[in-house]
């Protein structure tokens, strides 16, 4: 279970080096030179075509990044529910849902952004909600704070992104919110490692 740490630190690599070949341009600032944290979406490093028109460099490794990304998080689905007291249907049901997001995740990177994003978000949305049942059931409550405080974050941007109230201030939040979400799945990790070294 040492393989989604070293995935998402590969992931965290990549993606500051999508980000430093990234051409330019965003929806505020189109001539803008470079990827910008305040103003452009982490899905731009993705797009085959920057924002200011320019071929986008660093497509492939951001579409490396998020392979990376979706890899370890999967990985991490799967054995999640070794942390819980649960029947074997519900180990099964967390982890395929969990899975089932990451894979439908990756297609980001092949266009459909909103479609992916509210497929895979449904499948997240169901594997947390019996994430967290369970993490307070077996008193996980730090665990379970922090996981709360990431969907809060993750359906902020939702509505913020339905409605285009706030839009502007996207940008940023979908940064904190993907910092509070990789926080939390790297200590899920944690726990991981430590419940599995007990058996």
């Amino acid at each position: 279970m040492k393989i989604p740490l070293a995935g998402i630190i590969f992931f965290l690599l990549f993606y500051v080096i999508a980000a430093i070949h990234y051409p330019g341009g965003s929806y505020v600032q189109p001539d803008h030179p470079g990827f910008s944290i305040r103003y452009n979406y982490l899905c731009d490093l993705l797009d085959d075509v920057a924002i200011n028109g320019v071929i986008n460099s660093a497509k492939i490794y951001a579409r490396i990044s998020l392979g990376l990304l979706c890899f370890s998080l999967l990985l991490i689905w799967l054995f999640l529910p070794n942390l819980f007291r649960v029947k074997r249907r519900i180990h099964l049901l967390i982890s395929s849902l969990g899975a089932l997001s990451m894979l439908t995740t990756v297609w980001l990177a092949f266009g459909a952004h909103d479609t992916v994003v509210r497929v895979a978000g449904f499948f997240g949305a169901l594997a947390l909600l019996l994430t967290f049942r369970h993490l307070y059931l077996e008193g996980y409550r730090k665990l379970l704070f922090l996981g709360i405080i990431s969907l809060i974050l993750v359906l902020t941007n939702y509505y913020i992104y339905e409605t285009g109230r706030g839009i502007e201030t996207l940008p940023l939040i979908q940064k904190l919110t993907f910092i509070s979400c990789i926080s939390w799945f790297v200590l899920l990790n944690i726990f991981l490692l430590k419940q599995l070294k007990k058996h």
